[in-house]
């Protein structure tokens, strides 16, 4: 397995590597740690002839951007030992740089944090993380470690619809390493649908709704068995809302480590906004996500 992490050395990517002890990832693996010290503007070399700071300045902002690198690079191997970790430091723009890094490396995940601000003041993630998730090429963790849950058994989360990215996030689940114990939650939200004005309609919208409830509780099903196939113990959800609220609600209120969701699906607002659901989860669960893309 190929992992991508960016890397800022703030209090958020430190968690977000130690989150990673509860993601089922596998004891051996190749990992990149990319740390981007963030410049709006290209600075000058010189300015009328005359040669400016700004190279020098740069010089010490990558030299401490690769300083965290190797201090996040001594973390993974401690937590991992028989990982393979390499470390970049770069100067530009934080997204960008692990966009071009990822479509020039293919990893199979992108891992980054979903803030964070250190000491240097120019390397920074916030809207990075969702940037990355919206144009990255392979499939995005966006990691939000909790303390003190070694005691914890891993408890997980999975948007069910019946799509194909749907089925790709399980299919992504079962590839993983769990720890004896760990649990998945499957999740499969109907729609709520507003009146409609004549009989017709109303039985046409009937007949479509219970065929849409029949879809996604044979999806959730057939999700739920194959993580039963690997030793999680597993439980399910079907429910009429919105999906976004009702994956970040369970999750919250089972403390769930992390949430799969496809990267589009098939619900309504899907159609129209591909990623919309995975976006908004992205943005406003509690606890870390993984977008998993084919």
């Amino acid at each position: 397995m190929k992992i991508l992490i960016g890397y800022d050395g703030s209090q958020c990517a430190e968690s977000a590597l130690n989150d990673l002890n509860r993601a089922g990832l596998p004891h051996q693996a190749e990992a990149r740690v990319n740390t981007v010290a963030e410049e709006w503007i290209p600075a000058p070399a010189s300015i009328g002839g005359v040669m400016t700071s700004f190279p020098a300045d740069n010089l010490e902002y990558e030299e401490k951007a690769a300083a965290l690198a190797q201090s996040a690079k001594a973390l993974l191997n401690s937590i991992f030992p028989q990982w393979h970790v390499n470390i970049e430091a770069a100067i530009g723009s934080p997204a960008n740089i692990i966009i071009w890094k990822a479509e020039e490396w293919n990893p199979d995940l992108i891992v980054v944090g979903s803030h964070g601000r250190t000491a240097l003041g120019r390397l920074f993630f916030g809207s990075v993380s969702q940037k990355v998730l919206h144009t990255a090429p392979c499939s995005v963790r966006i990691a939000r470690g909790k303390e003190n849950r070694a005691h914890l058994p891993v408890r997980l989360i999975v948007g069910v619809d019946g799509s194909s990215n749907a089925e790709s996030a399980v299919e992504a689940m079962t590839r993983r390493s769990w720890p004896k114990g760990s649990e998945a939650r499957v999740i499969g939200a109907t729609g709520v649908f507003p009146p409609v004005a004549t009989e017709f309609l109303a039985l046409e919208v009937g007949k479509w709704i219970a065929d849409e409830n029949t879809r996604v509780q044979e999806a959730v099903e057939a999700a739920a068995n194959k993580l039963r196939g690997i030793g999680l113990g597993v439980s399910s959800l079907v429910k009429e809302g919105d999906a976004h609220y009702l994956l970040c609600h369970e999750a919250e209120r089972i403390d769930a480590d992390c949430i799969f969701v496809g990267a589009r699906g098939m619900g309504r607002i899907e159609r129209m906004l591909p990623g919309s659901v995975s976006s908004s989860v992205a943005s406003r669960a509690h606890c870390s996500v993984e977008v998993i893309r084919d």
